[in-house]
């Protein structure tokens, strides 16, 4: 915590340094999702916007530890962007987890009961939870967010619905297989399976035409919609072509938020639990989607971004390449559907490697074998149970390589204010999931010290795509700088990054980057200076020079 009370002091100074930057950025820096820097938050447990839709489907029986709904939702997000909580840690997009409807009952599998807090158990794709919020709070949030820079993920589920329970019929059997359990010893035994006891599993394989689940058209008619959504599904069907299948159904259901809500992207769940084309039939489905939305509300258009889809391929790893092996196959799910995948590898390589070699890795692999396409990195997320700092005794650590770290970033909610990982009575990922920690930010000294580290350092990142998407190179190894640069259409980007540097008087050599007589402004401390003699002089009580010309 070294850093905490020298930090504290720039404070009042670099927060207005922090909006003449992020201004910048918007006026002049394309957005780029290979090196986005991206916020994952559990809906649930991040901001209670409103209280009053805390407790629905008479969901109040006494759950496991931290199993529960606790009043997080899409309000509470929406609140914090327009507080720039987003904007002053560098965000440029969020991820949420899923928000549609879920089921109304409980499970208990000895861990105590449990409820969809987590939003991975729906039950009515269609429609949002209530404990989440409404339709015009969805709108709310994505204008909201759009207007300040942020980029909205929704949560994509195809492989299940959610387990059956008192209150919660299993699906017809020609949509749903609720056995075997999955074994993950091959491929077939890793798709056509459960992924784990009571959790119904979507026959994505079939192309068999299913009628709509009785459950389903009980509640459209009793919610006053059958028609409609019908209707709809008519007219789906018509365009595609498609059969009437299960997972065709659920397509539609979740293109629906793309058109009317001008979300950016999914990221999507279970994807090597499901057959490889069905994603390349769901990236068609949502190309068409975000055009016909854009040639709706052409006022609404942030950019020429296509939509961005991320997957979770459990366990992938960018030293893989573009295949993910199974054992008895490898799947290729980056041509023709993923834009990236979730890296599963940071944790060890950040734990493994030296920074130079964790950097330089990232940039040859994401430059060479996944040129095109990314990957998104993190050190703690939902349901890793082996967290880069489980115990968040190296918060500035964790920040410093993920964030400078090439490839898009992925903040999980509570990494940049060191949110308890341990939580003592959980179970599993529950105690991953506490409630974030607003308290300790407002209140604690060593929180907001942390805090500040990864706004810098976010702010840094969010200004210049060449952190996150461009080509590294090693200046010197000691003391440790490099340089990334990047280029699109007209745009250059060019930064130099000291690490581990001493503190006081600081000298870089920046001859292979910048010319004599440029000045350059150090983004951590606000200092500028010239070069003179290739050189970058400058004394600050901090070991890390971020520079950028000015």
């Amino acid at each position: 915590m070294k850093y905490f009370l020298i930090l504290l002091s720039f404070l009042v100074f670099n927060d207005c340094e922090d909006k003449k930057q992020i201004s910048s950025k918007k006026q002049k820096t394309p957005f780029v999702w290979e090196g986005a820097n991206v916020y994952f938050l559990l809906t649930d447990r991040f901001n209670n916007g409103d209280t009053l839709n805390d407790v629905n489907f008479d969901r109040n029986l006494e759950t496991g530890k931290l199993r529960g709904f606790k009043g997080g939702d899409i309000k509470g997000i929406t609140q914090k962007i327009k507080d720039g909580y987003f904007t002053k840690l560098g965000i440029n997009a969020i991820w949420m987890t899923p928000i549609v409807e879920q089921i109304h009952g409980g499970t208990n599998e000895g861990t105590g009961l449990s409820y969809g807090f987590h939003g991975y158990w729906a039950s009515d794709w269609t429609t949002l939870d209530p404990n989440f919020g409404t339709k015009q709070d969805l709108h709310n949030l994505v204008e909201t967010a759009h207007k300040n820079g942020i980029r909205i993920l929704l949560d994509a589920v195809i492989n299940h619905t959610g387990p059956v329970t008192d209150k919660d019929p299993v699906w017809p059997l020609d949509w749903v297989r609720t056995g075997p359990q999955c074994d993950y010893q091959s491929y077939n035994n890793t798709i056509t399976c459960t992924l784990v006891k009571n959790l119904p599993d979507i026959k994505t394989e079939s192309d068999e035409a299913v009628e709509l689940p009785t459950q389903l058209v009980e509640k459209w008619k009793n919610e006053g919609r059958y028609e409609d959504e019908v209707a709809e599904l008519n007219s789906f069907f018509k365009r595609t072509n498609h059969p009437r299948a299960p997972r065709f159904y659920i397509m539609k259901w979740l293109t629906d938020y793309i058109k009317e809500f001008g979300i950016d992207g999914y990221r999507v769940d279970t994807v090597k639990h499901v057959e490889e084309n069905v994603w390349q039939e769901f990236k068609k489905e949502c190309d068409f989607a975000f055009s016909e939305y854009k040639k709706s509300n052409p006022e609404k258009v942030l950019d020429d971004n296509d939509f961005y889809l991320v997957g979770e391929v459990y366990n992938y790893g960018i030293s893989a390449g573009k295949a993910f092996d199974f054992g008895d196959k490898k799947v290729n799910y980056f041509d023709n559907a993923f834009n990236g995948l979730i890296n599963f590898e940071m944790k060890w390589n950040a734990a493994q490697l030296t920074k130079e070699e964790l950097f330089k890795k990232y940039s040859d692999i994401l430059n060479s074998e996944l040129k095109g396409y990314g990957v998104l990195n993190y050190l703690s997320s939902h349901d890793d149970g082996q967290p880069f700092d489980a115990n968040r005794k190296k918060p500035f650590e964790t920040a410093t390589k993920l964030l400078l770290c090439p490839g898009a970033s992925q903040v999980y909610y509570g990494d940049e204010s060191a949110r308890a990982l341990v939580i003592q009575g959980t179970e599993g990922d529950a105690t991953l999931r506490s409630f974030m920690n607003w308290e300790s930010i407002k209140n604690n000294t060593e929180t907001k010290a942390v805090l500040h580290h990864w706004q810098k350092l976010g702010q840094f990142r969010a200004k210049h795509p060449a952190i996150g998407a461009g080509v590294h190179q090693m200046i010197t190894e000691s003391p440790y700088a490099f340089y990334r640069s990047f280029s699109k259409d007209d745009f250059k980007d060019l930064v130099v990054v000291g690490l581990d540097l001493p503190i006081g008087e600081k000298v870089l050599d920046v001859s292979k980057v910048f010319e004599n007589g440029d000045t350059l402004h150090d983004a951590y401390s606000g200092l500028s200076s010239k070069v003179v003699e290739g050189k970058f002089t400058v004394n600050s009580q901090f070991n890390i020079l971020l520079l950028e010309k000015i």
